[in-house]
Formats: structure tokens, C-alpha cells, sequence
């Protein structure tokens, strides 16, 4: 059977390819990891390194992919954000390449296509199921076809597709070029000999920090703004954030609410016993819970009253009962006893996307397509060989399109009704919501009832009324709230008594769409970028509350401010300061006898000290760990205090020698470090280092 697709199907094709390879764009990322704005017309969402981001064409692209993310169960806002970075990418990348000159040639291209190794997309298409071989030439025939005859949208489509195709592959020597640069030099190798094998002993004194009270140091802001001034690179930051106190209205459904949607289930309780079509029923219903069409194992059921369902008869209803924050009416249509586990193989010719919800090939070839690869069975041809070449499904077919033993309900309803109703050996075409898969059951384990169970749920929401003593509550608080005085002030005099809390939400960002510790509301965030800091936010509903908010603190972008800093800067000038007096304490040191009279503490001593201070005596003290190797100090009392991590140390040298220590020939300790740093290099990207080099403006919050 020829695989050569008609002229017809070529569009199909190309835009499944597309599809393909914008999602290994994001990949790759990974692994590398009022819509007209404030100033009238202007549709400018941004800029990277100069080049401008235009909302109209930036929303077209999130629209492309608004399903499938829906599918993958993304947020708006994270579909937003996936595209965002990918524009990222793409622009900071091309730069790289273009001032490497990276390139893929025609030749090369030619040969990524067509060669021993072409994109999985074109060989599982053209690959013949009798043969198993890769038809080069149908491949080629369709691109150049296309470049020719092909309609605009499909000579868009495949331009598309060699652009993604040619950018990750810049993006695969990018980081080839990055990985195959690691290299550690003959003399940094000896030396990391030599620190290995040497060995101090020393003797010390130390008196931790926290034996001065934090009340007796006083930080004042001037010491913040010198720290942060002799720091600076440290506390830049990027975006303005912003802080809030808020206090929330809880509009969460009463008793009586509650006691609504019980009744209005109960009222259908008999419909549904009656009903035939309890898929239909619940579909019209709108339930919470979608109807699935298959059966479930007992013990997989995970529901308090499961044993009362269990016993009802088929078509019999319980309830209604409370799960979780929902009232369910469950009712029973059939039982029986099925494997707990089977093991399949299976070959698919997808026909459908459904994530996309887009058509991946006609329904007629992928017929038969399935129907050419089943017969070539019949007659002989390995399953597994076909399986590896022609099925669609990542996930088994360099198995030999195996699925190992799987539990009951993992697959699709038509793919799990196969696998464990039809006896063990049955081989046949099942048609999925992806396409024709052809199944062969290799075995089956174990068993146990299993039930089919429709569930109608409706979830406990607040009434109208209990909305509005919410809202009341919320509107009165903010309209008698004029700055972030009064806030206080009328929360302590009239809130704070009833059990209500004033509570925090730091470092909002403006493109953000959840708030810390409150939930997801862009709204809100919109609303806290729009006002000056101390201004009383009108009332805004987030989940089941009505939350009132006031501004509290607007960080600008560049250096952060001393009351930002504060919380991280204050420890370290606190033990500073500490550290100050205790050195006064000690005062001129001469011997280690007389520190340690002079402080009342103990002299220690830290024997067989590591210069990677591996299990030290110290702890983490790279200070101390490095002047306890120092060779002028050999048998002397160090003359200076060493401010550690956690207190001052007075340390004496009595002594420094070498020990073997086994290492491999320096090629092997080069080789051994290569691999390990290459293999860390897997995990870190590259990008986050050229996207803090770049100059990028990021405007959507003016338009999300």
C-alpha cells in the first residue's frame, strides 16, 4: 500500500507537523527552563533588546494555542505567560546565533528532512507498513508540491514548520557548543590534588552571636542605605512591586444554602431512577461531575458512602450526600467482575488531535491505514517492528507498542473496554477519540467487581442573599476607609472584635495574576496598580470573599528602598555589630589562653580539618576553615578575630601536613569532572544569564 498522501491531505499534514514543533519549542525553553495601553494607540505589549512585541500579534498567537491549553487544564494568564517567553526566547536566541553565525544550511536541512534520522512527524507518515521503509522520495514529492502548487495558508503552514525546525535545531548547537566548552585545566586539577591531601589541626575560641541579645543592637536606617550603597548590584530590582493589607468578607454559603442544594437534588432523585439515558440526564442536568462511560474497580472508587452504592441494585440512586463542596445523587447502572491489570500492545494511526482539537489525517486514510497495517500482520510482519515505525504514540512505540500491566480505567473508554473485556490473545481495530488503534491483549491479572456509576452533582454555592451581607459588609468598611489610617482605625474599633483578620500580601508584581496567600484575581492587581500608596481599594470579589485593600507600599524599579531591604539586611549588620563588640571584649590578642579567659568561653579543638571542610568542627565557616591552612600561622595564634556565620573565632595554627589521597590520573579526574559539569549543564539554562543581560520592557499589564 502506497503512503504517499494526495494533494488533499497535505494541509492536514503540515499543520500537525506545526503543531509538533512548537510544542518542542517549548521544550526547549524549558530545558534551556484596556488593550490599547496608557498612551492611547499605541499596541506595543513590549520590547526585547529593541525590537517591539505588538499586542495584535501576540494575541493571535495566544489564541492559536488557547485550546490546547485549556486542554492541558493552563490558566489564560499562563498561556500568556508560556507565549511571552517564548518571544523571549526566540528574539534574545536569533541574536546569539546571528552574532555566531550559526546557520543550517540547504545541505544540512536537506539531510535533517530526508536523511537517516528525519523528524519523527514525516517517518511516521511515510514509512510504508508493509515494508518499513521510509519513502524519501513521497516526503520530498509532498514539500516540493507544496512549495509549488500548495495553497497560501499551506505554503504559510509549512514555512512555519522549517522555521521551528531550523530553530531548535540552532538551539541544539547552541547548547552542544556550550557543553562540549567545559574543560578543566592540568594545573587547576593538581592543585585541588594538593588542597585535598592537606590536614590542619587548630585550637579556638568562639562566641556565637546569639549570646548578645538582638534588643541591644540598634539598626538604623542610615546603616541600611550604606549597606545597600556599598551593595548595590544586590538590590536592584527590576519591577516595581507593590504591598497590601486587606481584610475579607467572607461570602461562603450559609446552612441554609447548603440546605437549598439538597433539596433541589432530592427533587430529581426519581427522575434519575427512572431515566435510561443517565449520560443524557446528567449532561442536561449540568453536573459537576462529567458522566464517564466505563467501569471502575471497587477499591479504586474513593468515596465514603461507595458501599452503599455498591449494594444498590443496577438503576437503583442514593443520596443526596455531601462530598466535599458538593451535594451528589449516585446512581448504579451495571456491575462486573473484570481484571484488575492487563498488559496490550497497540499500533495507532491518529486521525485527531483532541487537546487541539484539530484533524491530524481524514478519518478514511487513517482507516485504512490501520486496515494495510493489520492485514500486514496477518500475513507475517513483526508487530513490534511496525509498531516502532508507524505508531503515533510516543509513549509505547519504541516498546513495540507495548503497555505493560496498566489498571482498569487508566485508558480511554473504547482502548480500556478492549483491553480487559476481549479474552487475552484477541487482536482487532478499536477506534479512539485520537484515531484506529490495532490491539492486540497479551494478558490479564487478577480481578475483581467493578462498577459503572453515574454521578449528578451540584456544588453548595452562596445564595443571593448571603452575597449581598457580604458585599454590604464590604462596602460599608471601604467607604468609611479613606487611607490607610482610618483602615486601621476602623478595623480595630469595628472588626477585629468579630474574628476578623488584617492580613499581608507583599511584592505583587503587575503582571500578576494571583495574589500571595489570597488567590487569583487580575482584577485586584489591576486595581493595585492604578492607585498611589495609601489609597483604600473599593471592594473586589476573590473566591468566596469580598476583599477590601490598601496600598501599603509602592518598591519602584532600581535600587530597593531601606524598608524593602530591611528584613535582609538587618541580620547581617546585626551580627556586625555583634562582632564589633566582642572584639572589644577580647581586645589585643596575644595567647589563646587569654581569649578564652577574657570571654569565658572554652578553648576547642578541631582535629583532622579538611580544606573542603568536609564533616568540620566548625560547620559551615569558610573563613576559619581557610586561615586554619594558612602556612604563616603554622604553630602561631592568628592576631585578628575572624567574624564567622555564627560568631567570632580566635583561632591558633598547631598544625599543617599532607596525607595521600587517591585519586585517578589527571585525564581521568579531567574526564570525571567534564562528564559531571556536562551533566549539570543539562539543567541549567543559559537563558536566564542572556535574559538578565538583555533590555526587556514587559507592558502587558497595561493590556491583561
Amino acid at each position: 500500500m502506497s503512503v504517499l498522501q494526495t494533494i488533499r491531505d497535505k494541509g492536514a499534514i503540515i499543520s500537525a507537523l506545526v503543531i509538533g514543533l512548537a510544542l518542542l519549542g517549548f521544550v526547549l525553553m524549558d530545558a534551556f527552563s484596556g488593550r490599547t495601553g496608557a498612551g492611547g494607540n499605541d499596541t506595543t505589549i513590549g520590547s526585547i533588546n529593541g525590537k517591539k512585541i505588538d499586542y495584535i500579534d501576540f494575541q493571535k498567537k495566544v489564541d492559536a494555542q488557547e485550546e490546547a491549553a485549556r486542554q492541558q487544564g493552563m490558566t489564560t494568564e499562563q498561556l500568556q505567560e508560556n507565549v511571552w517567553n517564548g518571544e523571549v526566547m526566540q528574539t534574545i536566541m536569533n541574536e546569539q546565533f546571528e552574532e555566531l553565525g550559526m546557520t543550517v544550511g540547504k545541505k544540512e536541512l536537506t539531510d535533517y528532512l530526508f536523511g537517516a534520522n528525519p523528524p519523527q512527524d514525516l517517518q511516521q507518515r511515510f514509512t510504508d507498513p508493509a515494508t518499513g521503509v521510509y519513502d524519501v522520495n513521497g516526503a520530498s514529492q509532498l514539500i516540493t508540491n507544496i512549495r509549488k502548487n500548495g495553497k497560501p495558508e499551506e505554503k504559510a503552514q509549512l514555512n512555519d514548520y522549517l522555521t521551528n525546525l531550523i530553530f531548535n535545531r540552532k538551539v541544539e548547537k547552541y547548547a552542544s557548543l556550550l557543553n562540549n566548552s567545559v574543560y578543566f585545566p592540568k594545573w587547576f586539577l593538581e592543585k585541588q590534588n594538593v588542597d585535598n591531601s592537606l590536614l590542619s589541626k587548630a585550637s579556638y575560641v568562639t562566641v556565637p552571636y546569639t549570646s548578645i541579645s538582638d534588643s541591644a543592637v540598634k539598626i538604623t536606617d542610615a546603616d541600611i542605605k550604606a549597606y545597600i550603597n556599598d551593595h548595590e548590584k544586590d538590590f536592584e530590582q527590576k519591577d516595581e512591586t507593590r504591598s497590601i493589607s486587606y481584610v475579607a468578607f467572607n461570602a461562603e454559603p450559609t446552612a441554609a444554602d447548603s440546605a437549598t442544594i439538597k433539596d433541589q437534588l432530592a427533587s430529581l432523585k426519581n427522575d434519575f431512577a427512572a431515566t435510561t439515558d443517565a449520560q443524557n440526564f446528567v449532561m442536561q442536568q449540568g453536573s459537576a461531575v462529567e458522566f464517564f462511560n466505563g467501569y471502575q474497580p471497587g477499591s479504586k472508587i474513593q468515596i465514603p458512602v461507595k458501599d452503599s452504592i455498591f449494594a444498590l441494585p443496577n438503576g437503583g440512586v442514593f443520596g443526596p450526600y455531601l462530598d466535599g463542596g458538593s451535594y451528589v445523587l449516585a446512581k448504579k447502572i451495571d456491575q462486573k467482575i473484570l481484571p484488575d491489570s492487563a498488559k496490550v500492545r497497540h499500533i495507532l494511526i491518529q486521525t485527531v488531535d483532541p487537546q487541539a482539537q484539530r484533524v491530524v489525517m481524514d478519518d478514511s486514510t487513517g482507516k485504512r491505514r490501520i486496515d494495510s497495517i493489520a492485514l500486514a500482520i496477518n500475513k507475517g510482519a513483526s508487530f513490534d517492528s511496525l509498531a516502532r515505525k508507524l505508531s503515533m504514540d510516543g509513549g509505547s512505540a519504541e516498546k513495540g507498542g507495548v503497555y505493560d500491566y496498566f489498571p482498569q480505567g487508566q485508558m480511554v473508554a473504547a482502548f480500556n473496554t478492549f483491553a480487559f473485556e476481549k479474552p487475552v490473545g484477541t487482536r482487532d481495530v478499536v477506534k479512539t477519540e485520537f484515531g484506529y488503534h490495532l490491539i492486540e491483549v497479551l494478558g490479564q491479572k487478577g480481578s475483581q467487581p467493578n462498577y459503572k456509576v453515574a454521578y449528578l452533582a451540584k456544588p453548595v454555592a452562596p445564595s443571593t442573599e448571603t452575597d449581598d451581607v457580604a458585599s454590604s459588609a464590604a462596602n460599608s468598611f471601604a467607604g468609611s476607609s479613606t487611607n490607610q489610617k482610618t483602615f486601621n482605625e476602623n478595623f480595630e474599633k469595628n472588626l477585629k472584635a468579630n474574628g476578623n483578620n488584617k492580613l499581608v500580601a507583599q511584592d505583587i508584581t503587575a503582571g500578576a495574576s494571583e495574589i500571595p496567600g489570597l488567590g487569583a484575581s487580575r482584577t485586584l492587581v489591576r486595581a493595585i496598580f492604578a492607585a498611589d500608596e495609601g489609597d483604600v481599594l473599593q471592594p473586589e470579589r476573590v473566591g468566596n470573599a469580598y476583599v477590601v485593600a490598601v496600598v501599603t507600599e509602592v518598591a519602584k524599579a532600581g535600587t530597593q528602598g531601606v524598608a524593602k531591604a530591611r528584613t535582609v539586611v538587618e541580620p547581617v549588620l546585626r551580627n556586625k555589630k555583634k562582632a564589633e563588640q566582642i572584639k572589644q571584649k577580647i581586645g589585643k590578642i596575644t595567647t589563646l589562653e587569654a581569649a578564652s579567659a577574657a570571654l569565658g568561653q572554652p578553648l576547642q579543638v578541631a582535629d583532622s580539618l579538611r580544606f573542603n571542610g568536609a564533616n568540620s568542627a566548625f560547620g559551615f565557616e569558610p573563613k576559619v576553615i581557610g586561615a586554619s591552612f594558612n602556612q604563616a600561622y603554622k604553630g602561631k595564634v592568628i592576631p585578628e578575630a575572624i567574624e564567622g556565620q555564627s560568631g567570632v573565632f580566635v583561632v591558633r595554627v598547631d598544625a599543617l601536613s599532607t596525607t595521600p589521597v587517591q585519586s585517578g590520573s589527571i585525564e581521568e579526574q579531567r574526564s570525571m569532572l567534564q562528564m559531571q559539569a556536562r551533566q549539570q549543564a543539562m539543567y541549567r539554562s543559559p537563558l536566564e544569564a542572556l535574559k538578565n543581560a538583555a533590555k526587556i520592557k514587559d507592558n502587558r499589564s497595561k493590556f491583561f
